[in-house]
């Protein structure tokens, strides 16, 4: 008799890829409408180009290796890379720079390995750390908070241009808060918070929102149970934690406080959209919980103690590499055996 062979991600019950896929894209909406409110239309180009490109990258490899386009089209996948990737990209990139980034995401970190449930790192992420070793001028380019009801905030229009054709408009940028903390040396928190105006009440203006936002609709996801909740609350957890014991109560070389590390950069959407992959992270729950805990930890050393502000990338990808390993140690006890691996009298 001939066996199935089929890959994960598992589901059970009425749930497919196709509709897990469709269900995460949803849950995206909060988090995509606060950036678009804060930074303007270019988060919108960003991701419609970017899904663009990556189903154009997805129905060619799947032409070259002889695959059904309809089939392995219609799962989403690819939209959902796509998507997420246009979410980390800085609003009002280039073109070419979006590209770049999810036609390696698909081409390389996807199909490279097989196709999807093969794929060992989360593509989306390993298209976002190819662009900033090679970018970093572009990647670290961020859109300044206006708002898009703002005087002067670009529109449409203006987002289509920067995008396509860069050197016509000039467009209104900052550091980032974390780039702003990282950099500072000599003024007390309280201080750099009156002095600066891309921060808000506990961490960046818009960025609380943002983060809020993408809170929502992991919340969403874990309602409708497209995954646990152990990777994400543990990952939280762990910065949270991190953050408390070396919170200096805002001297020039502190590294922020737990909320403004909870509610800056990326940290909402990769807890619950980037480090919940199933088919790149840890299977087991506790596998989940350690995988978490150690990517909440990353997240916090390499913000303040390494070279790149937001490090959820670099984070999300070394754990990526040592998920099997955990997988391995923390594999559930098969029924009627005990913990020894005998059996159970």
């Amino acid at each position: 008799m001939a066996l199935m062979r089929i890959t994960s991600p598992h589901a059970h019950g009425p749930l497919s890829t196709a509709m897990v896929m469709r269900t995460v894209l949803l849950a995206t909406l909060p988090g995509i409408v606060a950036l678009v409110h804060f930074f303007g239309f270019g988060v919108v180009v960003n991701i419609l180009w970017a899904c663009l490109v990556a189903v154009g990258c997805e129905a060619l490899v799947l032409k070259l290796r002889k695959r059904p386009l309809g089939f392995y089209l219609n799962d989403a996948s690819a939209l959902v890379t796509a998507t997420l990737l246009g979410i980390a990209l800085p609003p009002y990139a280039p073109w070419w720079l979006i590209a770049v980034g999810v036609s390696f995401a698909i081409i390389i970190g996807k199909h490279l390995y097989g196709g999807m449930g093969y794929n060992p790192f989360n593509p989306a992420m390993l298209g976002y750390v190819v662009l900033l070793i090679s970018f970093p001028l572009e990647m670290t380019t961020w859109g300044a908070p206006l708002g898009i009801n703002q005087v002067g905030a670009p529109g449409l229009l203006t987002a289509l241009q920067a995008c396509f054709m860069p050197a016509s408009v000039d467009i209104a940028t900052m550091a980032t808060p974390l780039d702003l903390l990282k950099q500072n040396d000599s003024l007390l928190i309280a201080n750099l918070w009156t002095q600066q105006p891309v921060f808000g009440r506990w961490a960046g203006l818009g960025w609380e929102w943002v983060n809020i936002g993408f809170l929502a609709g992991g919340a969403w996801l874990l309602y409708k149970r497209i995954f646990t909740w152990h990777a994400p609350v543990t990952m939280l957890a762990s910065l949270t934690l991190l953050a408390a014991i070396f919170y200096d109560s805002g001297s020039s070389a502190s590294g922020g406080s737990p909320a403004f590390h909870l509610l800056s950069g990326g940290t909402m959407f990769a807890a619950f959209f980037i480090i919940t992959d199933p088919v790149s992270s840890a299977v087991s729950n506790r596998g989940k919980l350690i995988y978490g805990a150690a990517i909440g930890a990353l997240i916090y050393i390499i913000r303040v103690w390494g070279n790149y502000p937001d490090a959820v990338a670099f984070a999300v990808l070394l754990m990526n590499f040592v998920a099997p390993f955990i997988d391995h140690y923390t594999q559930p006890r098969t029924y009627g055996h005990s913990k020894g691996g005998g059996r159970s009298s």
